[in-house]
C-alpha cells in the first residue's frame, strides 16, 4: 500500500484544484451505490437541485462502529436537498475505521478512491468540502480532516471520542456536537478534552452541547449543515507537518 495512505494523506482533488477543468460528465441524482467494492462499498446521494457546471458542496459522512453507509447518511440525507449538498458515505473495510484497528491505510485508500470517482462525475466546490462522522466516524473525521486540511475546508464531528492525526495540514473550520447524557462516549472525557485541544492548535471551532444521549438530533444535523454551507475558510492552508 502506498506510504501516503499509511500516513493518512488523501491524494484525490477536485479537477478545479489541479487544472481548472470540469467533470467528465455527471451521473444522475438521488441515492446510488459507489460500485467500488463487492462487499463493503458505500453510497452517494446527489440532491435533485444539483446541476452540472455549478459547483456544489460535498460532505464525506462516516458511520460509527458496526455501521454502514446507510448509517452514515441517516442524520443528513433528509436535509441534503434543502442545503443542496452531495453526501458521500464510504464504508470502512472492517467493522470500524482502520485507525481504531492498528493503523491508517486500507480505509484511507478506499475513501481516496471514492473521492476520485465523485470528483470525476460531479462538479464539487473545493471551498465547501467537509469530512464528517458520528461516534467512531467522528473520531476518524477529525483524524483525517486534520491531516488533510489542504483538501477539506470543514470538519464536522458528531459525538467524537478522540483524534489521532499522523500530521497536521492547514486549518479547516471545525464543528463539534455532543450530548450531555452520552453514555457511550462521555462528554467529560471526549469533547470536553477535544475542543480545548483543537482551539489550542489554532482551529476555529463551533461547539454545541445538546440535552440528549449518543445520537445526532435533527436540529443538530441542520445546525451543522447551516454552519457548513454558510461558512468559508478565510486563510489559505499551510502545512504543519
Amino acid at each position: 500500500m502506498p506510504s501516503s495512505f499509511s500516513s493518512g494523506r488523501l491524494t484525490a482533488r477536485p479537477p478545479a484544484l489541479n487544472s481548472g477543468g470540469g467533470t467528465s460528465g455527471a451521473a444522475g441524482s438521488g441515492l446510488q451505490k459507489l460500485g467500488l467494492s463487492g462487499l463493503r462499498d458505500g453510497l452517494l446521494y446527489v440532491p435533485a437541485t444539483y446541476r452540472p457546471g455549478a459547483q456544489a458542496p460535498l460532505i464525506v459522512t462516516l458511520h460509527g462502529a458496526g455501521g454502514d453507509a446507510q448509517c452514515g447518511l441517516s442524520h443528513l440525507i433528509k436535509h441534503a436537498d434543502a442545503y443542496g449538498t452531495l453526501l458521500l458515505a464510504p464504508e470502512s473495510r472492517t467493522s470500524t475505521w482502520d485507525v481504531l484497528r492498528g493503523g491508517l491505510g486500507p480505509d484511507v485508500e478506499y475513501i481516496n478512491r471514492a473521492l476520485q470517482q465523485t470528483f470525476q462525475q460531479y462538479d464539487i466546490d473545493a471551498e465547501r468540502l467537509c469530512i464528517s462522522g458520528f461516534s467512531d466516524g467522528a473520531s476518524y473525521a477529525l483524524t483525517l480532516g486534520a491531516a488533510n486540511g489542504g483538501l477539506f475546508s470543514h470538519i464536522a464531528a458528531f459525538s467524537p471520542g478522540f483524534m489521532r492525526p499522523p500530521r497536521y495540514e492547514g486549518k479547516p473550520l471545525v464543528y463539534v456536537s455532543h450530548g450531555v447524557h452520552d453514555r457511550v462516549l462521555r462528554i467529560d472525557y471526549c469533547s470536553h478534552a477535544l475542543v480545548p485541544r483543537l482551539e489550542a492548535l489554532g482551529y476555529s471551532v463551533t461547539y454545541t452541547e445538546f440535552d440528549g444521549p449518543h445520537n445526532v438530533p435533527s436540529s443538530i444535523a441542520k445546525e451543522a449543515l447551516t454552519w457548513f454551507t454558510g461558512s468559508r475558510r478565510l486563510v489559505a492552508s499551510n502545512s504543519q507537518e
